[in-house]
Formats: structure tokens, sequence, C-alpha cells
């Protein structure tokens, strides 16, 4: 840390970074290519995922640092969403590489920019609910990472979840904050429902909320030690981005990074390194991976409700559960169907299960090499 750095307090060196990649495949046909799940209200509020998450963190940072990573395609729809993000700070992908290349280069930006900046890396495509709990904890993961740790959020699980990874934590440390900060010890899997059971009975498990807060230039040395050619060239693609031959740059290097999720390259390593610590923060989470967390959300966990999701959604319903998402004029009418899934779009009509919403993935793994690309 520099001695002019030293002054200025942590969070006000804090830049977050939201990554907006992903389909959300899970969530076909409502969510597709040229129109996925972080530009979709998917909670009824008449927002997009995108956008809350803006506002969620605009108490902690101003507009001149928060910073968009996204998809070259759907640069225009993140910036009419957000009129507010400079255009400095939106950083866009020619294709997608997976998330060590998208915070990653985010990270070598920030680094240029300020050596002793913090970065927090917070998805597009979550829902959270208790914003000042949520403030809370970025705060504290943020005096964690100035001195130097890479600090995560986990999630105090509420039931035992099958459908998200777990955080495995140690020792608590009040060294770094008088409550709530604790070592990682292991990032675990999602598990069965036998293993999420033994979970939330032990207690020292929570839910992992894929949120990252570091120091940029101790993640990228963290990364290096995994993927030092991954690195190297981010730092050159961030070197020339803002010049003449920025795009020359860019369209030479951005091919050829390998794709790999932050989780190995940092995170794993870092706390295995014994260089990782989690905030256990007590907000609402959840990150929307599929219909039947759709359903969740929009009755507030009442299982034997109907969820409706639409703009003029048109739903006739008689002793049945579970979630109707309508894009169409049509009437939708259910008769005596307990937990059922039905997504009305206009050109496909889906029907599945809570129960079975995961596998929703795999009919659009299918679609992919049966020539049904064009409905993705």
């Amino acid at each position: 840390m520099t001695e002019s750095s030293a002054r200025i307090p942590a969070i006000e060196r804090l830049t977050c970074v939201i990554p907006a990649g992903g389909v959300g495949s899970r969530l076909w046909p409502l969510s597709r290519a040229n129109a996925p799940k972080f530009l979709l209200d998917l909670t009824g509020s008449g927002d997009s995922l995108l956008r809350a998450t803006w506002d969620r963190l605009a108490p902690l940072v101003p507009a001149e640092r928060t910073m968009v990573v996204t998809g070259i395609s759907h640069r225009d729809s993140v910036a009419e969403q957000l009129p507010e993000l400079l255009g400095e700070n939106l950083v866009t992908e020619s294709e997608p590489k997976d998330s060590s290349a998208a915070i990653g280069l985010a990270a070598a930006i920030l680094e240029l920019r300020d050596p002793d900046a913090i970065l927090g890396s917070f998805a597009a495509d979550h829902v959270i609910r208790g914003d000042v709990l949520f403030q809370r904890a970025v705060t504290t993961a943020v005096q964690a990472a100035d001195q130097g740790y890479i600090a995560t959020i986990g999630i105090h699980p509420s039931h035992p979840a099958t459908g998200f990874g777990y955080i495995s934590t140690g020792d608590a440390r009040r060294d770094l904050a008088p409550f709530d900060v604790y070592d990682v010890t292991e990032f675990v899997e999602k598990p069965d429902a036998a293993q999420a059971e033994g979970y939330l009975a032990n207690g020292g498990y929570l839910w992992n909320a894929g949120m990252f807060i570091a120091r940029a230039s101790v993640l990228l040395e963290q990364m290096a030690l995994q993927q030092p050619a991954l690195v190297e060239s981010l730092r050159e693609i961030a070197a020339a981005w803002a010049t003449e031959r920025g795009a020359d740059v860019r369209e030479r290097l951005w091919p050829t990074l390998p794709k790999i999720a932050i989780d190995y390259t940092v995170a794993e390593p870092a706390a295995s390194a014994g260089k990782m610590v989690c905030v256990a923060a007590h907000f609402d989470w959840d990150d929307v991976g599929d219909f039947a967390s759709v359903a969740n959300l929009l009755t507030r966990g009442r299982g034997s409700d109907l969820a409706v999701l639409g703009d003029g959604a048109q739903v006739l319903s008689d002793a049945s559960s579970g979630i109707v998402v309508s894009e169409s004029s049509r009437l939708v009418a259910l008769v005596g169907v307990e937990d059922v899934v039905v997504v009305d779009t206009a050109d496909v009509l889906l029907v599945t299960s809570k129960s079975r919403a995961q596998d929703v993935k795999n009919l659009v793994s299918r679609m992919k090499v049966t020539g049904g690309g064009h409905l993705l």
C-alpha cells in the first residue's frame, strides 16, 4: 500500500465490478442469447436484475467507481438500462471467456488507474433482499481486503439447498473484524440432498454467493500463480485499452485466453494457501438459477401458491401450484396440477415441474447439436 493511499479510507478505494455474462440456460426459453437473464425482470419489480444490482451498489460507490463487464452484443442494452454508467467503465468482451478473464481484465484496468484500488465483484443476475445487511457485509469484506486478503461473502443457509456451492469456514478472524469474518478452509461443489442436510447440521458451512473483494493487484498476483500467461495477456490488454492500438491488442490476444472460472484460478488456490477469508452474511440471497427459484422468490417460499410472471399474463387456475411465465396474449388454464412450470413465449412453450427445473439446461444442450440453435 502506498503512503498516499494509506490516508484514503479503504471503502473510498473500492470499485464495484459487475460481470454481466452468461445466458442462464436453465431459464430458457425466457432467457436467451439476445436477452440473457441479467437483462430481465424476474422478480416482478419492474427492474431488471442488472438494474437492481446497480441500485444495490449505489450507496457504497458512486457511478465513476462502478464498472460493468459484458459481451459486445449486450453493450447497447446495458448502456440503455444503466444511463449513469460511464463509457470508460463499460468493458466489453468480443467472446465469452468465463470469469477469470472478465474479472481479471477489470482488475488489470483498475490496477493501472490506482495501484491500491480495491475491487469488489458482484454478479449481475442475483437477487438480494436486505440491502443494509448487504452493504454492511461488503464494508467488512473491504476491511479484510485492505489487509491483503481475498475476501468472499457467504450466506447463512436457510435450507439444505442442492443448487448452490458451499463454503467451509474455519477460525474466526477477529484480527480483521470484530465478528462475522472467518478463514475459508474449502469450497465445496453442489452437494446432494444428504450432504446438504449434513452441512446445515454441522453449522460451519455457508452458501457460496460468488462475490470476491480484494485489492486488484492481490487478485492478479494470486491468479498469476495458476495462470501466468493469462495475467500477462490481461495486463497487456489493459495497458492498451484506452489507446489507439487498444482494439488491435484485444483482437490479437482475447481469443487466445483460456476459459476458466475464477473459482479455480483464485478462490480455491487462495483458500489452500490461507489467503482467503469469508464474511458470514445475513441477507436473503438467490442466484435465480431456474424456474423453481423464480417461483420461490415470487411466492416468498409458499410452495402451495401459483406464481405468475409477465406483463398482461392471463392465467386461470384451479387447485394448482408452481409458476406460469407468459409473454403471449393467450389464456393459460391450469386444473389440479401441483408444482408445475409453464413458460409460454411467442415461439416456444415449455412445460415441466419444479423438481425438474434444473434439467431445462439439458434441453438447451441437445438443441445446440440438433439444429435448434435459432431458438436459443
